[in-house]
Formats: C-alpha cells, sequence, structure tokens
C-alpha cells in the first residue's frame, strides 16, 4: 500500500498495490498488519455500505465523545467527492478539509482519524461507497455541520441545482454554531 499525506494531519490516501492480467485486476483493500504499520493501531469493528444516485450529498457527520469513529472509506463503484473536516478542538488546522475523489476506477481510499465530520457527493450516475468504522453507531451520539457552511467552503463538484439531500442533511448548524465540546 502507497500512503500519500495530505494537508490535515492524520487524514491520508491510501492507494493500494493493484495486480492487472488480461482477466481483470486484484487487490488487497485492507491489510491490518500493513494498515497498522503505515497509518497507525486502529482496530475497525463495522463495515457500512451505502448507494446513492447522481447528485446525493451525505453528510457531514461525525460521532461525539466516547462514540467519536475513524473510517476508512473507499468506492467500489462509481465516482465521489470524498470529504474531511477537522473538528479537533484546539487543531491547528480546525475547520479545514480535505476532498478527495475515489472511484471504482482509481481505487483510492480515504483514512479519516477520529474528531472529523465525514461526507460525500455522488458525481457519476450511482455509487456504491463503502467503510469501515472503529467503533460502533450510537444514534444518541450523532452529529453533523451544514454540507453548504461557507467557513468550511467545500466545492462539491456538483450544480447546486442538481444536489439531493435527505430532510435531515438539510437542516444541520454551520461549524461556528458548533460548541467546540460537542465533538471531543
Amino acid at each position: 500500500m502507497n500512503i500519500m499525506t495530505t494537508d490535515i494531519e492524520g487524514v491520508v490516501v491510501i492507494s493500494p498495490r493493484i495486480f492487472k492480467d488480461d482477466r481483470g485486476y486484484f487487490f488487497e483493500s485492507f491489510n491490518q498488519k500493513e494498515f497498522s504499520e503505515y497509518v497507525g493501531p486502529v482496530s475497525f469493528v463495522q463495515d457500512n455500505e451505502s448507494r446513492s444516485a447522481y447528485g446525493v450529498v451525505r453528510g457531514l457527520h461525525f460521532q461525539k465523545g466516547e462514540h467519536a469513529q475513524a473510517k476508512l472509506v473507499r468506492v467500489i463503484s462509481g465516482r465521489v467527492l470524498d470529504v474531511a473536516v477537522d473538528l479537533r478542538p484546539g487543531s491547528p488546522t480546525y475547520g479545514r478539509h480535505v476532498a478527495v475523489e475515489l472511484s471504482g476506477e482509481n481505487h483510492l481510499q480515504l483514512f479519516i482519524p477520529r474528531g472529523f465530520a465525514h461526507g460525500f457527493s455522488v458525481l457519476s450516475e450511482e455509487a456504491v461507497f463503502q467503510y469501515k468504522c472503529d467503533n460502533f453507531y450510537c444514534p444518541s451520539s450523532e452529529g453533523a455541520v451544514a454540507w453548504n457552511d461557507p467557513d468550511i467552503g467545500i466545492d462539491w463538484k456538483l450544480p447546486p441545482e442538481d444536489v439531493v439531500l435527505s430532510a435531515k442533511d438539510s437542516h444541520h448548524p454551520f461549524l461556528k454554531d458548533l460548541l467546540q465540546s460537542s465533538v471531543k
């Protein structure tokens, strides 16, 4: 696996070694030993998968307190713009984000440590998105930031008229309205 750092400490892009021939391709999508060596000691406890249509924006979600989650995300088919926003109190990059295009073609993965909000936009007709979490989902500990927060300034690579949100995702607060302690 090849590790590429980003502008925010702890958030890394992982590019697997892909073996191609006339039959197709093979790659290891996860190897605990290599992950621990190159990224850090994280034990994943849950895998999730979603399928979404073009224009869907999911996020920006996070889990608070003892239920905070680190995630390893990837796309099985289609293309998404994946975004991680630093919500770690006291971090020099608080409120900044990393955006990476993940696709079934490029096989890139993004590791997002605890203390970040996460979301993605679907750029293809459809996308199948998978992610590993190092903590179980707890509904009473969920939090979110508005996908269109002007202070964060994410370019979701979609025309505004094409954005599709859930009812829940259309009513999240801006980052300036969140208490920093709510994401510890």
